[in-house]
């Protein structure tokens, strides 16, 4: 072509809309991120960055962050190509107008993103094309890293094999970043000789913040996983006790609706292994203590694991059964002794007969016939069956005097009485008489009125 002749234009232009329409374009349902090459302030609007948006949407009066200070602000101006708007989309060159920081904390390498939902990484494991005019690459050599707008100091960690990476090949990487750099999988970068500065290769991002105690040859593996495979699972797979959506958004970039509808992942091999562990606490506790209708829940949690991270297990397995606080095995079942269920009987029979004036729970206990430890076991089993219930620390009834006062007491309803009506009338002393008293004010059949009680 010729450009004081004109000709061949059409042909370039021709070239240049096919050449437009095969590029793809950059996805604005993702996160938003802008890589700021430019920060200054102008005056009575105050700071202004520019850069690319390459993924996203920002939209006036948006809430962000700056990557890696955690420094937030509010968008007050949106421009691209100098025309105002209320919303930029991925691919447009874009100028925003921030009110909450000053031109001086934004600068160029920095990344406008959404507050609190992603993280800056300092390890950045990659697959690396090394250029075939470029000198053989050794490991912990010191690099140019440049995504974005950023440019940092790096040192490159091989992986398959500590010699040197020939010119031409490809192999997967770790870099170690001087400074924290927000990037995401699946971003590009470009490298360049420490000195001279020349470009030696590029690639593309597998992971961000991976594992830190990973032999090289396993790391490798894993990478090649990472690249074939789904990387959700992958990362659920490898946490013991699972990842939230927040840490797997950050970790991926992914939205919300990519991973899943939970609020928790974690792997059905992770979920078998705990549940393991826990039938075999339940059930060793069973063999220890088999008067014991089971093991307290909060004994089951697994040490370090998130708190509700036990429930989501036990509604899992169909094997045990949760009652209250109590955790145990489908089939057990609390297994008396003969010696064991005549002392059951006379600790029940001892309250019953008692009527209102029960006797001191250790002097029932001693009478028994058991040793004082199995004696409380069977007390549990009958407080749990509701045979007996605890009005307070000292006293326990026998629930059939309970129900037959509680009759006594309805078939009065309206009528108002005091201590020492109740007293005179069930024959009781003031010992038994106020914490009866209590407990049918908790049970709503009476309720307190000053010195009164207005039996409901």
């Amino acid at each position: 072509m010729s450009s004081t002749k004109g000709a061949g234009l059409d042909q370039l232009r021709s070239a240049l809309e096919t050449a437009a329409e095969k590029i793809q374009g950059k996805n604005a349902a993702a996160w938003p991120r802008l890589p700021i090459d430019r920060s200054f302030s102008i005056k009575g609007h105050g700071a202004v960055v520019t850069g690319t948006l390459i993924s996203g949407a920002l939209k006036l009066h948006d809430e962000v962050e700056l990557y890696p200070t955690a420094k937030r602000a509010k968008i007050r101006g949106l421009q691209v190509h100098s025309h105002p708007v209320e919303q930029a989309q991925a691919g447009e060159r874009t100028a925003v107008n921030l009110s909450g920081i000053e031109s001086a904390e934004a600068q160029r390498g920095m990344v406008l993103a959404p507050p609190g939902i992603l993280f800056a990484a300092r390890r950045i494991d990659a697959r690396f094309d090394l250029l075939a005019a470029a000198h053989p690459l050794k490991h912990r050599a010191p690099v140019h890293f440049h995504a974005g707008t950023a440019e940092i100091e790096a040192r490159v960690h091989l992986l398959p094999s500590l010699e040197p990476l020939k010119p031409g090949t490809s192999a997967h990487v770790r870099f170690l970043l001087r400074d924290p750099l927000l990037i995401l999988p699946g971003d590009r970068f470009i490298v360049r000789m420490f000195s001279p500065v020349v470009t030696i290769g590029g690639g593309i991002v597998l992971d961000i913040n991976g594992p830190v105690r990973i032999k090289r040859a396993d790391l490798d593996r894993r990478l090649t996983n990472l690249e074939t495979g789904d990387r959700v699972s992958i990362l659920v797979s490898e946490s013991k006790y699972g990842m939230g959506l927040p840490e797997l958004i950050a970790r991926t970039g992914l939205l919300p609706a990519q991973i899943g509808n939970d609020d928790w992942f974690i792997s059905p091999g992770a979920v078998d292994k705990l549940l393991g562990e826990i039938r075999r606490a339940v059930s060793d506790f069973h063999k220890k203590n088999p008067l014991q209708p089971g093991i307290a829940k909060e004994s089951l949690k697994p040490a370090g694991a998130p708190p509700f991270l036990l429930d989501k297990l036990l509604s899992k397995a169909k094997d045990l059964v949760v009652e209250g606080e109590i955790v145990r095995l489908i089939s057990h079942r609390v297994a008396l002794r003969e010696d064991e269920s005549q002392a059951l009987k006379k600790i029940e029979r001892a309250f019953e007969q008692a009527g209102l004036t029960v006797p001191s729970t250790n002097e029932v206990l001693a009478k028994s016939g058991v040793d004082p430890q199995r004696a409380r076991t069977l007390l549990q089993i009958l407080l749990k069956n509701r045979q007996l219930i605890r009005v307070s620390e000292d006293l326990i009834y026998h629930s059939a005097a309970l129900e037959d006062l509680k009759k006594r007491l309805t078939a009065q309803k309206g009528k108002r009485i005091t201590v020492a009506d109740f007293k005179d009338w069930t024959g009781i002393s003031r010992k038994y008489a106020i914490p009866l008293l209590e407990f049918l004010d908790r049970e709503k059949v009476t309720r307190r009125e000053g010195e009164n009680r207005l039996i409901l």
